[in-house]
């Protein structure tokens, strides 16, 4: 089995200066130089889309590589299944240059998924798909999203309103499948093909709330208007995938008086009362996100959950799994 690493955290914990400071090449352990980071973050897959996600800077990725980070157009829908499988590969590679992946993120599904599989569930129905998404246009995210809290209840409270690509996979497999999406059994045992060191983060509330808010004022700070902006020139709107990730979404939320076909985004970044609705916006979102994503590692077998304060305790745990399983790689 091959030795993976696992870091779960929600964003703003810490989690990529943590494995610089074990595998960096700047780092005084034994193991610097020896792992590479597979990025756990559905957003970060997306090019162009480099502030809001909170990517990892040159000089990080210089200092300990990074996988799954800008392999993705942000008008294409790039779902968990695809990730998993880029993923996989990533950890294959990074094994085969006697190196320990690292899989770290704050997307708790995906983490789940990588660590428990997917279940299994119908192949695509592209007529019934092309239906759904008619139905998307002509009447909207919110629309469809009621439609599966109708006939999926339990699929509908673990994905967002907006989040149209789960709302529509989720229709799609009732309709081709006359069966709910949460019906399908999802895998409880750990993947056989790897050997995990799993490890869960945790602040407390105040503490990753404070960090969270402080990270979005820096967002700001380092031109998040600007790189929308760009972005949107290009021809990327609010119907792309990518730009439903918090941080993007928000920018064509009505609900704050903004509409971009009207108003560009250089004025904007000038009205400050838009920009304090947005901060605020994009912080209760984060923190809610944050929250909801512990919820995905519930149940984990073999999880160790330590505080991020901790760090001597949770170095020791990885320092010890490093050890044991050098002879593996």
């Amino acid at each position: 089995m091959l030795p993976v690493i696992v870091i779960f955290a929600p964003t703003a914990c810490g989690k990529t200066a943590l494995a610089r400071e074990i595998f960096g090449k700047s780092s005084l352990s034994y193991f610097k130089g020896m792992g590479e980071v597979v990025s756990a973050d559905s957003q970060a897959v997306y090019k162009g889309l480099d502030i809001g996600t909170a990517k990892p800077s040159a000089e990080e990725r210089e200092d300990i590589p990074h996988h799954c980070i800008d392999i993705a157009d942000p008008r294409v829908q790039f779902g968990v299944g695809e990730w998993l499988e880029e993923a996989d590969r990533a950890c294959r590679e990074i094994a085969s240059h006697k190196k320990f992946p690292i899989v770290t993120g704050g997307s708790g599904f995906y983490i789940r998924s990588f660590l428990l599989g997917l279940p299994s569930t119908p192949e695509s129905d592209p007529e019934i798909r092309r239906q759904i998404k008619e139905r998307l246009a002509q009447k909207g995210a919110y629309a469809l999203y009621q439609e599966l809290k109708e006939c999926d209840l339990e699929s509908a409270k673990k994905i967002r309103v907006h989040d149209s690509y789960r709302v529509c996979r989720a229709l799609e497999v009732f309709y081709s499948s006359g069966k709910a999406l949460s019906s399908y059994a999802v895998p409880d045992k750990l993947r056989s093909c790897y050997d995990f060191c799993i490890i869960v983060l945790t602040r407390s509330r105040e503490d990753l709330y404070s960090r969270i808010n402080a990270r979005v004022d820096s967002m700001f700070d380092q031109g998040l208007c600007e790189e929308i902006s760009g972005l949107y020139s290009q021809g990327i709107g609010s119907d792309a995938p990518g730009m439903k990730a918090i941080g993007y979404g928000e920018f064509f939320d009505p609900s704050l008086g903004i509409d971009p076909a009207k108003m560009d985004f250089s004025t904007i970044a000038k009205n400050s009362d838009c920009i304090r609705s947005l901060k605020e916006k994009i912080k209760m979102d984060s923190r809610r996100y944050a929250k909801r994503q512990y919820t995905f590692m519930r149940g984990i077998p073999n999880a160790l959950s330590f505080d991020m304060e901790d760090r001597k305790s949770i170095e020791q745990e990885i320092l010890r799994f490093c050890r044991s399983r050098m002879e593996s790689l």
